[in-house]
């Protein structure tokens, strides 16, 4: 059915983090490695979460930074490619999604494994404050992406159940872990260009989020 609420994934799916190769280049790395950064920084936020430890969004990124530089890079360079969270760009997909979604009805949230206060200022400085009625972040239930429990908290907060909520995201992964836990999923090929075969299918799949967001308004 049509979902009452879309909970929005953040990093990759709403955020754009091609500006920090930019960062990156200007400490003297290829700007390539943000394609192993970013990978890098869930693992080890993920990894810790199965150990039974969290580790918050800031200090998963950092080290992982670190590790990809081999270790090379000063603190004072890490630290401005880090400073760069502050003003990354939305993709031009979003607002679009966005603003389908409140026309249909549908409430939004933010479900995210960063930082809650640099999720909200990136809706603020990117015109998305006005749709999205708060941000959920995985913190909250100490540990990351993908257990079902992190799930069940944000249809918990916003007072639905879960098969009432649909997550939204660019990874096959996450959206094969909201399935697992009761959610319905939406799907967008724009960073992987394929939905794997060992991941639960989403119920919408698109192009971008634009194309999703009509989907899941055309469900029954």
């Amino acid at each position: 059915m049509t979902p009452v609420a879309v909970a929005f994934d953040v990093n990759e799916t709403l955020i754009s983090l091609e500006p920090m190769a930019t960062r990156m280049e200007e400490v003297g790395l290829p700007g390539i490695l943000v394609k192993a950064w970013f990978p890098r920084t869930l693992l080890y936020g993920l990894g810790l979460s199965v150990a039974g430890d969290y580790v918050s969004f800031p200090a998963a990124a950092t080290e992982s930074l670190r590790a990809v530089s081999g270790y090379t890079l000063s603190e004072e360079a890490v630290a401005h490619v880090m400073a760069g969270f502050a003003g990354l760009p939305a993709h031009p997909d979003v607002e679009p999604a966005m603003k389908t979604l409140a026309a249909g009805g549908v409430r939004m949230i933010c479900l995210t494994n960063g930082n809650a206060e640099v999720t909200q200022a990136f809706l603020d400085r990117c015109g998305l404050a006005g749709y999205i009625e708060q941000v959920v972040a995985t913190s909250e239930v100490n540990t990351w992406k993908p257990p079902a429990k992190v799930y069940h908290h944000a249809a918990h907060r916003l007072e639905l159940r879960p098969d009432q909520v649909a997550l939204v995201a660019v990874h096959a992964w996450d959206c094969h872990a909201a399935k697992r836990a009761g959610l319905m999923a939406g799907w967008a090929a724009r960073a992987e260009g394929g939905y794997g075969e060992i991941f639960t299918p989403a119920d919408v799949m698109g192009a971008d989020l634009l194309e999703v967001a009509a989907g899941l308004l055309e469900l029954p």
